[in-house]
């Protein structure tokens, strides 16, 4: 089993082949759940004409607002702006691409990514600029646009609470959100993790994601900043 060992010691092992012009897929909502080590890292490569699917772009000067800062991604595809000044800037200006779709759109398209599903029908979107260019079918009198699921990613970067040698991944809470199916999507998955153990001592009844879909596994040290900071006023 020896030989099914996953686990990277350094960034530079667990993104090795990044470069530019690639398709990457970033999992997190918001700040909960981002592989805050590796897109630190993606920044320092300085790689750029990125393509980047992840349901938002974190906050200014943290998470994705990194690469953001250093005009690194050519094309955002998103669910909101979020928290993000800059990427509401390069919106607007037009500096930068932005697809916003509509979320539960946004995960069905990357699941099936995973899943080896070309495409689906959703009645979401139907009637509006989404729909638009778009082929659209009616179902029991109700009418639904057809979806394309996403090419698979370069890199597939996500965050798990725990993983092992080989693998395998659980997440904790809600920090699953985009990540395990983000993970099942991507030519090379990179997961940074909190904890790491030997093959053989997840309860594989918890499992969230088979090892299968993982290459990389890396132990990551996490900031965990709030997103938006709410206290009880006096």
């Amino acid at each position: 089993m020896k030989g099914l060992n996953k686990v990277v010691t350094t960034y530079e092992e667990a993104l090795a082949g990044l470069a530019n012009d690639q398709l990457l897929m970033v999992g997190g909502f918001g700040l909960c759940g981002i592989p805050e080590g590796l897109i630190d890292k993606v920044a320092e490569a300085g790689v750029t004409g990125l393509t980047c699917i992840s349901n938002n772009a974190g906050v200014d000067g943290f998470g994705l607002g990194k690469l953001l800062e250093k005009r690194q991604i050519k094309t955002m595809i998103g669910s909101y702006v979020g928290e993000n000044k800059l990427f509401e800037e390069l919106f607007l200006s037009g500096q930068m691409e932005v697809i916003l779709t509509p979320q539960g759109t946004l995960a069905e398209k990357i699941r099936a990514t995973g899943a080896g599903i070309p495409g689906f029908y959703t009645a979401t979107g139907y009637g509006t600029q989404v729909a638009e260019g778009k082929e659209t079918k009616e179902f029991n009198g109700r009418m639904y646009v057809l979806e394309e699921a996403y090419p698979k990613a370069d890199f597939a970067l996500v965050k798990a609470w725990k993983a092992d040698t080989q693998g395998n991944l659980i997440f904790r809470k809600t920090a699953r959100n985009f990540n395990s199916m983000i993970a099942t999507a991507g030519k090379i998955t990179v997961a940074e993790v909190e904890e790491i153990v030997e093959a053989g001592e997840l309860d594989p009844n918890e499992i969230q994601v088979p090892g299968i879909y993982v290459n990389r596994v890396i132990k990551g040290e996490f900031e965990k900043r709030i997103e938006q900071r709410t206290v009880k006023q006096n």
